[in-house]
C-alpha cells in the first residue's frame, strides 16, 4: 500500500455504498494517527481507514478480538460496531468503531495523580491469560534478549547528560529473569498519542491494532510513560501483581520506547516524512520520570 492519505469524499462515498444509515452523518478528519487515518463520524463513531502496509493486518486484529475483551476494560475503547469490506472503491477492510472522547496524552499530558489507579485498574482487567490463538509479536511482550538492534537507539543519546544512566536502567532490565507467567493480554502500544485525556485524567485507550499476548511488562512500563512524575510507585501498589524483576523489565522497555519517542519526535521537528513534532518532548519526559525512580533500583 505505503503510506497513503484518504478524502472525506472516498470515506463519504465508501459509506453510501456499505453503510447508507450513517453515511449523512458529519464527517471530518482527526489529526494524527500511524498506520491508521481517521475520521470522526457524528457525535459517537469514527471511521479508521488504513494507510500502511501493515494497517489491514491491525485492523482485522482489534475487529476479531477487542470486541469481547472490551466487556471487561473499565475505560472507553474504540470497540469496532461496522466492517469496511473490501470494494471497488478501495481494495481493504476499514472499520467503523466507538468514539473516545478526548485529547491525546501527547499533546495534553495526564497531570492527575488519580490516574494511576485508573491505569492500574485498566491493566488488571486487561492482562488476564489469553487463548493460545491469541496473536503474538516478535518484538512485544518477548523476552528482552530476543530484541535486536538495540544499540542503535542508544545511539540517539549522544550529548544527553544522563545517557550513561539510561544505559545502565537497561542492562538492569536485560539482566532480570524473563516472565515466568502464562501469556497474558497486552495492549501492546502504550504511549501517550495512543491514550486521551479529560479534565486531566486519563480517560480512554485507543489504537488496539497491536493487541497481542506476552510479558505484562510491555504494558506496565506506561507507568513512566503515561503517568505524572512520581506516580510509577502508586500504580504498581494499585496495579499489585508486578514483581520486582517485572518492574525492571517494565523500567527498560520504557527507555526503549522513550527512545522511539524521540527518534519519531526529531524527525518531526526537522520536516521529515512521517515525523510527529510532539513525541519528542514526551520521550524526553518519559527519560526523566524513569531516571527519577531508577536512581534508588540501581543503587546510586
Amino acid at each position: 500500500m505505503g503510506e497513503l492519505r484518504y478524502e472525506t469524499e472516498l470515506v463519504r462515498a465508501l459509506l453510501r455504498e456499505q453503510h447508507p444509515d450513517l453515511a449523512e452523518l458529519e464527517l471530518r478528519e482527526v489529526v494524527g494517527g500511524w498506520d491508521n487515518q481517521q475520521f470522526r463520524l457524528g457525535d459517537e463513531l469514527a471511521v479508521r481507514m488504513p494507510r500502511t502496509e501493515r494497517a489491514p493486518e491491525l485492523l482485522r486484529t482489534e475487529r476479531r478480538w477487542l470486541p469481547q475483551l472490551a466487556e471487561r476494560l473499565p475505560l472507553p475503547t474504540p470497540v469496532p460496531v461496522r466492517d469496511g469490506e473490501p470494494s471497488a472503491l478501495f481494495a481493504h477492510h476499514w472499520n467503523i468503531v466507538r468514539w473516545v472522547e478526548g485529547e491525546p496524552a501527547d499533546r495534553t499530558p495526564v497531570t492527575h495523580a488519580a490516574s494511576a489507579e485508573r491505569l492500574a485498574d485498566f491493566l488488571r482487567a486487561l492482562h488476564q491469560p489469553a487463548p493460545t490463538d491469541a496473536p503474538t509479536s516478535p518484538d512485544r511482550g518477548v523476552p528482552l534478549s530476543e530484541l535486536t538492534g538495540i544499540d542503535g537507539w542508544f545511539e540517539l543519546l549522544d550529548g544527553y547528560a544522563q545517557a550513561a544512566l539510561v544505559r545502565d536502567v537497561w542492562e538492569k532490565a536485560l539482566a532480570a529473569p524473563p516472565w515466568q507467567g502464562p501469556p497474558v493480554w497486552l495492549h501492546a502500544d502504550l504511549h501517550p498519542a495512543n491514550v486521551v485525556v479529560q479534565d486531566e485524567m486519563l480517560a480512554g485507550v485507543i489504537d488496539f491494532g497491536d493487541l497481542c499476548a506476552g510479558d505484562p511488562a510491555a504494558d506496565l512500563m506506561a507507568a513512566w510513560m503515561l503517568l505524572p512524575d512520581g506516580s510509577a510507585s502508586r500504580f504498581f501498589d494499585a496495579y499489585e501483581r508486578a514483581d520486582e524483576a517485572t518492574v525492571d523489565r517494565a523500567r527498560g522497555l520504557a527507555v526503549l520506547k522513550a527512545l522511539v519517542l524521540v527518534d519519531i519526535g526529531m524527525a518531526g521537528r526537522l520536516g521529515r516524512p512521517g515525523g510527529k513534532p510532539t513525541w519528542e518532548p514526551a520521550g524526553y519526559a518519559t527519560l526523566e520520570r524513569v531516571l527519577g525512580d531508577a536512581v534508588g533500583a540501581l543503587g546510586v
